[in-house]
């Protein structure tokens, strides 16, 4: 689970590169060297070849890091599976297989069979003697206090960060408070559209990868690929779909949206599925179970909790692609829809800060509040009826 949501970690990453490396706050424009700026400038000037050649590098780079990172990961996390029993189809990976039979890998063991038998000689010749190890350590008088000071800093950091905010909060009016609660709700229902899109096609697409490992080798560097795609490339695309479909960007943006959210759900299906225990999947064939009571009596509960990390990492992806996806620039005009993304968006470019911090403010305690309710909820759910490890 660990390694494929570190996957993902890093897709997400992806998706943003375009804004956190050229973005605008008012009247100054902010750019960093790398291949975010680039591709925001090739958006922005229209150059398809630029657009393209970008997209060519990136590819290279993410299955370049496949193949010598995540892959030899992947195939090195077997060994922590905990399988009872059962046939299971061994992964390799070229790199891994390369790095064990390397002379640098003999020569790290050696060097670190060497240092392991010295620091135990070490250990046995500077051993205390047995009267001696009774007396107590004694503990340092500074410690307390160390800590106490560290308490007190962070705290005086914490108070003066919160006369700062709540000072930029006292500047937003009664009614723009109202508009934004407003805002966020409609976001909330965006966000929650697009992290159910993304599961109807991510639960059956990710056990069919998981389950198969010969799937999993093919479209591992595919997904990977699609899911780093920065997505903001594609919002002209989209944009001019919309028009021509006539659709308005308050329902549209979802979609956009969803670019953002469905590979979360997806990489932790995939990581789900091949958690299952071979031995269950063995007695569900033996016991000739049809497809769709394999599904609903194994499939579902076992990928269950990882389901729900998909789905809290879903709708975190969600409210951030909001920003990008409710406020967008397409041929010099801007179209924005109502929420509270376009709200952040908006005051981001007027430098508007107290209404931004204002709409950072809602959209944090919407976040934390549907975590702490809904989320939890399904947490202990999977706890409670889908562990396997009671």
């Amino acid at each position: 689970g660990l390694v494929w949501n570190s996957m993902m970690s890093m897709a997400g990453g992806w998706f943003f590169l375009m804004i956190n490396e050229a973005f605008r706050l008012g009247d100054r424009d902010f750019r960093l060297p790398g291949i975010g700026a680039y591709m925001s400038v090739a958006v922005d000037e229209g150059r398809y070849d630029a657009m393209i050649g970008a997209i060519l590098a990136m590819i290279a780079m993410i299955v370049f890091l496949d193949q010598i990172l995540w892959r030899p990961v992947v195939v090195w996390a077997q060994k922590f599976r905990m399988e009872e029993g059962g046939h299971l189809e061994a992964q390799s990976s070229w790199f891994l297989d390369w790095l064990r039979h390397s002379r640098l890998m003999r020569w790290g063991r050696i060097v670190m069979e060497k240092r392991r038998r010295r620091n135990a000689a070490a250990a046995t010749s500077q051993a205390p003697k047995p009267e001696a190890t009774s007396e107590a350590v004694p503990a340092s008088r500074w410690g307390p206090y160390v800590s106490l000071g560290v308490f007190a800093l962070l705290m005086v950091l914490l108070l003066l960060g919160a006369w700062k905010l709540l000072d930029l909060l006292s500047a937003v009016s009664l009614d723009e408070w109202l508009d934004t609660l407003g805002a966020a709700g409609l976001t909330l229902i965006r966000v929650l559209a697009a992290t159910a899109l993304g599961t109807l096609w991510a639960v059956p697409a990710g056990l069919a990868i998981g389950l198969s490992p010969k799937l999993a080798r093919i479209l591992q560097p595919v997904v990977q690929v699609a899911a780093s795609f920065p997505a903001p490339m594609l919002f002209p695309v989209a944009i001019a779909v919309m028009k021509v479909i006539g659709v308005s960007l308050d329902l549209w943006s979802v979609l956009l949206m969803l670019l953002g959210t469905q590979w979360y759900i997806l990489f932790n299906v995939v990581a789900g599925a091949m958690a299952i225990p071979a031995d269950l999947r063995e007695a569900a064939a033996s016991f000739n179970l049809p497809r769709w009571q394999r599904f609903r009596a194994l499939y579902l509960p076992a990928v269950f909790p990882y389901l729900v990390t998909g789905w809290v990492t879903a709708a975190g992806g969600a409210w951030n692609a909001s920003i990008v996806a409710e406020f967008v620039t397409y041929q010099h005009e801007v179209l924005q829809a109502h929420g509270l993304g376009a709200h952040i968006s908006a005051a981001t470019e007027q430098a508007n800060f107290p209404l931004l911090a204002a709409s950072t403010f809602v959209m944090a305690l919407v976040v934390v509040a549907f975590n702490r309710t809904v989320w939890r909820y399904c947490y202990h759910l999977a706890e409670r009826r889908f562990s396997m490890n009671k």
